[in-house]
């Protein structure tokens, strides 16, 4: 029992660590727990645990259902035309790209570059909402127009991780006629068992979501799916209640991000090997390559279809270009299940983390548009 405790230690004092560095430099928390869990992961032996499994799997449930229900079903109903565009093309063109190069180029088998394809294919909410956020752009038009895109592209990554790998049988046909039904009665459940029970100490609306949110995630896994497709979908459904919840929303996200995804993060990090980076470093820069390449053939074009000029079209364009959550869950998802080796899980997630900065950075220097000019135009 006192090894437990010194691993949570550990681990804790880790997620602090990489806590304190993210808000030093600016940079995603998520992004520093990657690296602090690849370093010391390589550096000593970072235990990993049955209950630090449960504790990880749980992380990336609930950033995945917070991922949909941080959408606005509004913006999503007023865009729905663009974003279903930009969204769509921005999920397929590096999924077919990427799936492509791993399979013809790099010799990758059959399941492992589908893998490569939906890592690759992803879009980061997370990254492109805290750009909205310091740039003012998520009040626009514009910022709601490009935060709903990144729902159809997120939405398709998940949809295409759990129907490639899904056992088609009773289970499957079972989970998704339960998931039907859950999506279209719990949101007319949620408000009214809000109103009755929010406030208490006891919390018994977080209790309310989590069992929907973990017999789901049991019936996904026994389909042979991904609990996050469910706990996406969800997050959508509920999305208007919860925006008028706020308060539950706040003990969800504060919950989710101090316990459980610093564990999913440090996971996914330590998992990570330095020397499969340096002997794969070629196949990083042109797995990063495609990804970005991909993304531009098939976004740009499209933005500029709805009328976007060349700055906003390209400033589009490259958030889009932007990953992280979903690409390192789809990758751990690979690798847990045997489907791609250590030396490929390496290679997507540190081409998901460069994916994350190399756009970024090139529109917020080059492309980033003025918040009163993007009013105007709106």
């Amino acid at each position: 029992m006192s090894e437990t405790w010194l691993t949570a230690f550990v681990w804790i004092g880790l997620a602090l660590i990489a806590s304190y560095v993210s808000i030093r430099t600016a940079i995603s928390v998520a992004m520093i727990e990657i690296m602090v869990g690849m370093i010391v992961g390589n550096i000593m032996h970072l235990e990993t645990t049955q209950w630090v499994n449960f504790l990880a799997g749980l992380g990336s449930v609930l950033l995945t259902f917070l991922a949909g229900a941080e959408i606005e079903p509004d913006a999503l109903r007023k865009h729905w035309k663009a974003a279903l565009g930009i969204g769509f093309i921005s999920f397929l063109a590096p999924f077919l790209g990427a799936m492509a190069l791993a399979r013809f180029a790099l010799g990758w088998s059959p399941d492992a570059s589908k893998i490569a394809g939906v890592a690759l294919s992803t879009t980061s909410v997370a990254v492109v909402y805290a750009v909205m956020i310091e740039s003012g752009l998520n009040k626009t038009e514009l910022g709601k127009l490009i935060l709903a895109a990144c729902f159809v592209t997120d939405l398709g990554t998940v949809l295409a991780l759990g129907a490639l790998f899904a056992n088609y049988n009773l289970w499957l046909a079972g989970f998704v006629a339960v998931l039907v039904v859950v999506l279209i009665v719990f949101p007319r459940i949620i408000e009214p068992f809000f109103k009755r029970f929010e406030g208490h100490v006891s919390e018994p609306e977080m209790k309310l979501l989590l069992a929907v949110l973990f017999f789901m995630g049991w019936l996904a896994s026994k389909a042979n799916s991904e609990a996050v497709l469910p706990a996406y979908l969800i997050g959508l459904a509920v999305a208007g209640p919860l925006a008028r919840h706020r308060e539950t929303m706040h003990h969800i996200r504060v919950s989710t991000f101090a316990l459980l995804t610093p564990f999913y993060f440090l996971k996914a990090g330590s998992l990570i090997r330095i020397a499969d980076l340096v002997n794969g470093f070629w196949v990083i820069g042109i797995l990063l390559l495609v990804k970005l390449v991909t993304k531009l053939i098939g976004v740009y074009p499209v933005a500029r279809m709805f009328k976007m000029d060349h700055k906003i079209g390209s400033y589009t364009t490259l958030l889009m270009s932007t990953g992280l959550t979903f690409g390192t869950i789809s990758a751990l998802f690979g690798y847990t299940r045997g489907i791609i080796s250590q030396s490929q899980y390496s290679a997507l997630v540190v081409v998901v983390i460069a994916s994350a900065i190399v756009p970024t950075m090139i529109a917020q220097a080059f492309y980033k548009p003025s918040v009163k000019v993007t009013e105007a135009s709106e």
